[in-house]
């Protein structure tokens, strides 16, 4: 079955729909779907990764569905596995309702308020009997629990598992029961809960949900997805001149999923540079409004130019279109051969107008750099002139 030219919004950054003959025709029935997203707030800020996800969520509420977002306070105390090698630290609920708190502040600013119907999970969870958990637990076998990427490897290592977290994708799914989830999403890391949710459903006796997922935004180290324990997030409640400072450090070859996946557009048609700068004022545009854009560019470049040495020797470009960072590099005086200079690239201590370069064959237009700065490492600066 084909889907309807409204439904392409939900399909545009989905990596898994399962199944996707299902859910094209449940939403061809014109039905208001109940679309299910899980948080655990084990942190109080909301960082752009989560942002992709909560788009997804806005693409339903935009079609008339029922947003769902299922706050984990109870599940919080467990904390997921999923794509860790260790437990996670067990919160206060006192912590747990302030982060909570503050996660519907920032998921607001994505999600129609109006039209978001907000539950938590300690409402069906903690009246749980035993005898109803042991049912819970028939729902799936100890076999399948372990088909879990984060949990064979850690099995296979020796590394501890405990049964409260081999019992978070069971409860997890029992959300979905107890809020008779029609779809339910989440990251690409989340996929094998998500399927568990469908297995439990139906043990229920409760038509399983289907399941959209979105890819993992790589943060600003350009390694690893978009995490606040490893620093390399943006908050979307960071303020503009610092958003407007990470933006500026995002490795060139991940902007083109930045455009798409958090501003739902194509990246544009210009030099590296300013690609780099219209990423960062659409994104303090997009989560500060536009009247906060010009004063966060101006902050950030004050703090460039503070940053330079009085007496930092300038650097005459050569007349010709463009020049290699390497050749820039050693221009400069910075590294005595083309293979130092790509040693500094690699370790990301080259910077050009405080925008880091991580790519090696960088070529850069020469009349762009007229006025920028060249800093290798933490002490060396150059000013570039034409």
């Amino acid at each position: 079955m084909k889907s309807f030219p409204e439904h392409r919004s939900i399909y545009k950054n989905a990596v898994d729909v399962i199944p996707r003959e299902e859910l094209d025709r449940r939403l061809a029935t014109g039905e208001t779907l109940r679309v299910k997203l899980g948080i655990d707030p084990t942190a109080p800020d909301i960082h752009l990764g989560f942002a992709v996800v909560l788009g997804e969520l806005r693409a339903f509420q935009d079609l008339g569905h029922t947003a769902v977002l299922v706050i984990g306070d109870y599940t919080a105390r467990v904390g997921d596995p999923s794509g860790r090698s260790k437990t996670r630290p067990i919160l206060s609920p006192t912590q747990i309702e302030e982060n909570t708190l503050s996660y519907l502040e920032q998921a607001y600013v994505i999600l129609d308020c109006e039209r978001t119907e907000v539950r938590h999970n300690s409402e069906w969870l903690a009246p749980l009997t035993m005898a109803d958990l042991i049912g819970l637990t028939r729902a799936t076998t100890v076999a399948r629990v372990l088909e879990r990427d984060d949990f064979s490897k850690r099995y296979a290592a020796n590394d501890p598992i405990t049964l409260t977290e081999l019992l978070y994708p069971l409860m997890q799914a029992y959300d979905s029961v107890a809020i008779d989830a029609d779809v339910e999403l989440g990251g690409t890391d989340q996929l094998y809960n998500l399927l568990m949710g469908r297995q439990v459903m139906e043990y229920y006796g409760k038509e399983p949900q289907c399941v959209v997922t979105t890819p993992l935004l790589v943060g600003t180290d350009g390694r690893i997805k978009m995490s606040k324990s490893v620093g390399n997030y943006i908050g979307v409640t960071d303020p503009p001149p610092e958003m407007f400072g990470k933006a500026m450090s995002i490795p060139d070859h991940l902007m083109a999923d930045y455009y798409s996946l958090v501003l739902d557009g194509p990246m544009p048609d210009a030099a590296p540079v300013e690609q780099k700068r219209e990423l960062a004022r659409s994104l303090v545009g997009k989560f500060h409004g536009e009247s906060t854009v010009a004063d966060a560019e101006e902050r950030f470049d004050a703090v460039v130019r503070r940053e330079v040495p009085a007496d930092a020797p300038v650097v005459g470009l050569p007349a010709r279109e463009e020049i290699w960072i390497v050749d820039l590099i050693t221009l400069a005086g910075f590294a005595s051969t083309n293979g130092e200079a790509r040693r500094f690239i690699k370790g990301g201590a080259v910077r050009v107008g405080g925008e880091v370069v991580r790519d090696e064959k960088l070529t850069l237009p020469t009349g762009e750099l007229d006025e920028q700065v060249l800093q290798v490492g933490k002490r060396r600066y150059a000013r570039l002139a034409l």
